[in-house]
């Protein structure tokens, strides 16, 4: 296996056993065109349903209008509530007396002052993305400096060259792809999903029990060094992918309130005013009527808050899935394969 393949198996594609492509649409592509596509998968589909059973006739025969916008108009401010609701409890967490905020701010600082000691920096960064990018560069550094001051022989050689092999390819890649990143766009929680920090913490803990007494001293103290810098990357990973949640949260409550009201407005004027048998809908485009153009449009409007939700939700239980064990556990059976063999 080559170094490209290495670097590969270790990200979260190749863990996921999925589809390229269902990842790219569940994880990367913009929401907005996501709920888009939802809408045109309904819009046509109810097109084709109507073309199918002369859907003109069952609208003029009876009452599906009146019924299904009466839903609508229901679902629209039901859904509505419940997403400015998620927003609220996201929000009651910014709100708390000054102590509450105090023992936050000093859990905060009291983590970034652990992991500046780590990397060895004064302070720690800011940025969420390079502040992930400086522990993965002092995880690359750790992992040589280990593969240097490791002299020992035997079993203990093959499994130090493993782990730090493992350790700088997948850091080097997923710093480059930190490189550039900002806070809020999904591209800083992807790239560290990349690191599979999980089994290097445990091959790294592994190595220390198994061999420990075989290594140089120096070599020891790296070794600790880069069990305490990849124990951190976790809570740090976390703390991040929480805040985007948060950032996600709150950019689908300004979403859902942005194509809730047109989709309300067309759900009451399709009450009140649409008639099948007016003249005004009489003719056809492309052969499709033009009673049945209105209605499929109007269905597909009335749908859009819940497409735009479904659009969000998909990535973050995507994200959430991916992200369920926190340290050394390992969920997937992709993550096993890299493990050395037994003695």
């Amino acid at each position: 296996m080559d170094e490209a393949d290495d670097v590969s198996d270790d990200t979260m594609r190749s863990r996921a056993q999925e589809s390229s492509w269902k990842l790219r649409l569940l994880l990367d592509a913009n929401r907005w065109l996501v709920a888009a596509g939802i809408l045109a998968f309904v819009f046509l589909g109810t097109l084709a349903a109507g073309l199918a059973v002369d859907g003109v006739a069952r609208l003029t025969a009876s009452d599906p209008v009146e019924t299904l916008f009466q839903a609508h108009v229901t679902a629209i401010v039901t859904g509505v509530t419940l997403v400015l609701t998620l927003n609220q409890l996201v929000l009651s967490q910014e709100l708390g007396a000054a102590g509450d905020q105090r023992e936050r701010m000093a859990g905060a600082t009291t983590f970034r002052e652990d992991v500046a000691d780590v990397v060895g920096v004064p302070v720690a960064p800011a940025d969420p993305a390079t502040f992930l990018k400086a522990m993965l560069d002092a995880a690359d550094e750790r992992a040589a400096d280990l593969a240097e001051s490791a002299a020992a022989e035997g079993d203990a050689v093959g499994h130090i060259e493993s782990l730090t092999d493992a350790v700088q390819r997948n850091a080097a890649a997923v710093s480059d792809e930190l490189s550039g990143t900002e806070f809020g766009d999904f591209d800083v929680v992807a790239a560290a999903l990349d690191f599979n920090y999980s089994w290097k913490l445990y091959a790294a803990k592994r190595l220390r029990a198994e061999h420990g007494d075989e290594l140089p001293a120096d070599a020891g103290e790296t070794l600790d060094e880069l069990v305490d810098l990849l124990s951190l990357f976790g809570p740090a990973r976390e703390h991040i992918k929480t805040l985007y949640f948060q950032w996600e949260l709150v950019d689908l409550s300004r979403a859902i309130s942005y194509v809730a009201v047109p989709a309300l407005l067309v759900a009451i004027a399709m009450l009140s005013f649409f008639d099948p048998a007016s003249p005004a809908l009489a003719g056809s485009t492309f052969g499709v009527t033009h009673v049945l153009l209105v209605y499929a449009l109007a269905s597909t409007i009335s749908v859009a808050p819940f497409a735009v939700l479904l659009a969000y939700v998909l990535r973050v239980a995507t994200v959430a899935k991916r992200t369920l064990s926190i340290g050394p556990f390992i969920l997937r059976d992709t993550d096993r394969s890299f493990d050395y063999d037994d003695d």
